[in-house]
């Protein structure tokens, strides 16, 4: 580069970047870069109605507005024009203050704590204020610092605001900006930049939360754009370049012919919606609507119109087709609101891996236009959703066919936190994918709700998944499965996507008129309308919250092709779950199991047994088979499925149990199934389509239970198709087994722990008794029984009753509430301190977005609280003291150097999670391979030796130690502690 410093004009000596280069990039061709990439961003992602907004705020037409806007995304690295960041390249450093043009604090170079980021808003402040820039007397609502603040979050976190002294005098207090000469080039940079991009209008306005969330998500796109090398190296200068303003004008007029290509390559385009304005639910799926499908098809567009926004919530039964009426509510929202896509909510990851493969399908039926889905979640790139389809590569197994070398493991190119669909070419996979944090950028995605609500917690980039949300449609599943904790960041969610006018649509199957109206209102609130509204779901039924005016339309209900009546069976049992002796105790949880099972075991047909600890349904899965042995012999004949199998073993079982439980097919007349019985956890109650004849519980809060009674003959199989026992469709058993103490009173056995709140089985309890003999009648009863049981007055009615038994268990009731209003305040208002602020709050201050109001640790910061978790890797023994991680020895420990993307995907697909309790402290850990320590997925991982004992029916047994405790594992029962 030139050695000619004169201080009025551009120093191209000034450095951007130079990692993978032959030498350094100018600093001026990379915030035209920049500049000339959000332009392209602009005009691709956000919708012409957005665009005028945009301008609109700012006071500007949408043309000016683009100009300006891609002049700020060009300044975002203004702050490295400062001593510490040029520094960082002695030459380069060396030849800037040679020459003495350059001044500075002694030892300023060496200011390794001041980021180029933090030197950027430091700087931005006055020199916008120079350019004409309205200020305010507040710092927060003048103009010049909040594009200040905004461009300096752009490396993931915003600081706070600079006092007006400390701005006008920046240099006094932030040694790393410089002296003499560095303040001149930030401002001839600053000018170049607007000069060459033809930014001279000066907005009028300031900026809303919303627009800056929007702004700064383009910003920091066209950033990780612009830095590619693959980028640069085309448009890398030679080294005697001197930047004259008509060099800097061709550098940036062939970036700006470069950059759609390279948006385009990166897969960052628009979803288009069907245009349709009168769209029918049969162009969209290839099936007649049933009546709540109908319903939506037909009145949400009128309560939408041509251009609006909002929230739709649908309340319905499990199976009566809410994922498509969701969908279809997608489809005609995202045409009308301006969105680019949708992602789709769910409350685990493997229930996100379930619904994936439906919305890329729905998206390769139904939408045009890009059509890149990414599977989101921390472990998508370990699943196995997408297996078969992605470069070739094989699906794994947990039995091997053949041995599996060190070195033969195939190559997977798979990114950290993200999974593309078929339809998802590479370039997809090559830039969506190279980070976790760009999976919202693109246009459609499944994934797990935490994926989501990260954009409200304080970590890096959470703006940038507010951005990504911000233009699509949120489908939340299940919206009624989360604890306080996660409800209240749910609400604060939705204040943000009501800011930002970004469609949503909740489900639900059992949600209170309570929680209905907390989360319409925070939508609602976040729109701009603060006055509550009274929710009353209609169940089955829906409503529609307006944007644009806050109204709420009246729920609609709907009638179901389906209506039943659980049959329901209250038994009170004495736990004995622990016991093993051969004949079980009168009146104990064994001996009423073996009682209402014996059906299904003489005459065939299926049941499910929901167990409230693993520990216990494992303990059952054994009581099982020594009670019905014949059956146990049988392939399929008595299941175990919960969450404490290696990974990959767990989702073999679910794909058996889908198979031997799920929807029978439309070709033939499907028949009685042969004798089985699946006992589980609770990860059967979300979004697994299994249908059984009968369906035995232990007690639950009764919103779970009506989740699980929801597996209950689910769907159709004709006169044939159920035992003699269980013929009637419309009347599915439901039997919950309630652990009683000596007085009959309600008493949940000491090994529960905290799984559940007693005060909501307490509650659960009484209402059964009251249904037992009647029935529950689905849907007509499930939306009173599930408001009734979070009812304030539930203790008083039972006070009412005359009994002295009656009044007792009241009493304790209250005390119960008490403790579970407590412990439910504690986690609300933690939340509350935890998350960021409400939009409403921001008035300018975006280093709102990056702090709570409570200091923070890694544990606070996780989006489900206690969630005290470890992962197991079992280390199998084979012959001669080899180890492997497979049972029959086929698969080597890959410990020899640094394993590559496969070895590690296979690796973790083998790992168990176990309580944190179960884990030795850290220093009695077995040593973990040395490339192991290094790597995010590895390094916390616990290693069990594990010895092959015995042969017990059929399964091989493995017994190891884990800190002092001897565990167990065979494939059938997964990881027990003995």
């Amino acid at each position: 580069m030139s050695d000619v410093v004169v201080q009025d004009q551009v120093d191209v000596r000034v450095w951007g970047k130079e990692r993978g280069l032959p030498y350094p990039y100018p600093l001026i061709c990379h915030l035209l870069d920049v500049a000339a990439v959000f332009g392209a961003l602009w005009d691709v992602l956000l919708h012409p109605r957005l665009r005028e907004r945009v301008a609109a705020e700012l006071g500007l037409g949408v043309g000016d507005a683009r100009r300006v806007l891609a002049w700020w995304a060009g300044l975002h690295d203004l702050g490295k024009i400062t001593p510490p960041f040029q520094a960082q390249v002695p030459d380069a450093f060396k030849a800037l203050t040679d020459d003495g043009s350059y001044a500075a604090a002694a030892g300023a170079e060496r200011l390794a704590g001041f980021r180029h980021e933090l030197g950027t808003h430091w700087a931005l402040v006055s020199l916008l204020a120079e350019a004409g820039y309205p200020v305010s007397r507040v710092q927060a609502r003048s103009l010049p610092h909040q594009v200040a603040q905004l461009l300096g979050g752009h490396h993931g976190c915003f600081a706070d605001v600079v006092p007006v002294r400390q701005a006008a005098a920046a240099e006094q207090y932030q040694a790393g900006l410089g002296q003499r000469g560095w303040q001149e080039q930030r401002r001839c940079h600053l000018e170049a930049v607007r000069r060459t991009v033809g930014a001279e209008a000066v907005p009028a306005g300031q900026l809303s939360a919303a627009t800056s969330v929007r702004v700064y998500g383009l910003v920091v796109l066209a950033d990780w754009l612009a830095s590619r090398v693959e980028w640069i190296l085309p448009g890398l200068p030679s080294r005697t370049w001197p930047g004259r303003p008509e060099q800097l004008d061709a550098h940036y007029r062939q970036a700006v012919r470069d950059a759609p290509g390279v948006v385009a390559t990166a897969r960052l385009g628009r979803t288009e919606f069907p245009r349709e304005r009168t769209l029918k639910f049969e162009e969209l799926f290839p099936f007649t609507p049933n009546l709540l499908q109908q319903d939506v098809a037909e009145v949400l567009p009128g309560l939408v119109g041509d251009e609006g926004s909002g929230l739709v919530l649908v309340t319905a039964p499990t199976g009566d087709g809410k994922t498509e009426a969701a969908l279809f509510a997608a489809a005609l929202l995202g045409r009308a609101s301006g969105a680019r896509g949708v992602y789709f909510a769910l409350p685990t990851m493997a229930t996100a891996d379930q619904m994936f493969p439906r919305v890329a399908s729905f998206a390769e039926r139904v939408l045009t236009g890009e059509r890149a889905v990414l599977l989101m979640h921390s472990a998508a790139w370990l699943s196995t959703a997408m297996d078969g389809v992605q470069g070739g590569r094989a699906a794994d197994t947990w039995s091997l066919e053949e041995a599996v070398g060190q070195g033969e493991q195939e190559a997977d190119a798979s990114g950290d936190e993200f999974s593309a669909a078929p339809a998802t070419a590479v370039e997809a996979r090559a830039w969506l994918r190279e980070g976790g944090k760009r999976g919202f950028a693109a246009p459609l995605g499944a994934g797990t709700i935490d994926q989501a609500l990260a954009a409200v917690l304080p970590v890096s980039f959470n703006a940038l998944r507010l951005f990504g949300l911000s233009d699509k449609v949120l489908i939340v599943d299940e919206a009624h499965a989360y604890g306080p904790w996660m409800q209240t960041l749910m609400v604060r969610l939705l204040e943000w996507l009501g800011a930002l006018r970004a469609p949503v649509v909740l489900l639900s199957a059992t949600l209170t008129g309570r929680s209905a109206s907390s989360l319409v209102d925070a939508y609602r609130r976040g729109a701009g309308f603060t006055a509550p509204c009274a929710v009353q779901p209609a169940y089955p039924g829906w409503l529609f919250a307006d944007a644009a005016t806050g109204e709420v339309s009246d729920a609609r209900a709907v009638a179901t092709l389906r209506p039943r009546t659980l049959d329901l069976s209250l038994r009170q049992v004495t736990w004995d779950c622990e016991e093993s002796e051969a004949r079980p105790r009168p009146g104990g949880r064994r001996g009423v199991l073996r009682e209402v099972l014996t059906p299904v075991a003489e005459f065939g047909g299926t049941a499910l047994v929901c167990c409230t600890t693993v520990a216990e349904a494992q303990r059952t899965f054994r009581d099982l088979r020594r009670a019905f042995p014949a059956l146990a012999r049988e392939k399929g004949g008595i299941r175990l499925l919960h969450s404490r199998f290696p990974g990959l073993l767990r989702q073999e079982i679910t794909a058996d149990c889908e198979r031997a439980y799920g929807k029978p097919g439309p070709d033939k007349q499907p028949g009685v199934r042969p004798a089985s019985i699946l006992v589980a956890t609770q990860i059967v109650e979300q979004s697994l389509d299994f249908d059984f004849d009968l369906v035995v519980s232990d007690l639950a809060p009764l919103a779970l239970l009506l989740q699980r009674a929801g597996r209950g003959r689910r769907h159709a199989r004709g006169p044939t198709g159920r035992p003699a026992w269980a013929r009637a469709e419309d009347r599915p058993a439901l039997i919950v087994l309630e652990p009683t103490g000596p007085d009959g009173a309600t008493e949940p056995p000491g090994s529960w722990g905290d799984v559940y709140d007693h005060s909501l089985l307490l509650r659960s309890a009484a209402l059964l008794r009251e249904k037992a003999g009647q029935g529950i009648a689905v849907p007509g009863d499930v939306q009173d029984l599930v408001d009734a049981a979070y009812a304030q007055d539930f203790a008083d009615r039972l006070k009412e009753a005359a009994e002295q038994e009656a009044e007792a268990a009241a009493r304790r009731l209250h005390t119960l509430d008490q403790r579970r209003t407590g412990a439910q305040i504690a986690e609300e208002t933690l939340a509350v301190m935890t998350g960021i602020s409400p939009p409403y709050a921001v008035r300018g201050d975006l280093s709102l977005l990056s702090k709570g109001t409570a200091e923070m640790t890694a544990e606070l910061l996780t989006t489900r609280l206690g969630a005290d978790t470890g992962r197991l890797l079992l280390l199998f023994t084979q012959e001669a003291g080899r180890v492997s991680l497979d049972e029959d020895g086929r698969l080597p420990l890959p410990d020899k150097g640094a394993p590559d993307r496969a070895a590690v995907r296979r690796i973790v697909a083998r790992t168990v999670p176990v309580p944190g309790r179960w884990l030795p402290p850290a220093g009695d850990r077995p040593d973990l391979p040395a490339a192991w320590r290094k790597h995010t997925h590895l390094r916390d991982l616990v290693l069990v030796p594990m010895v092959r004992t015995s042969e017990g029916n059929g399964s091989t047994i493995w017994h190891g130690e884990l800190d002092g405790r001897q565990i167990e594992f065979t494939r059938e029962t997964g990881i027990d502690r003995v």
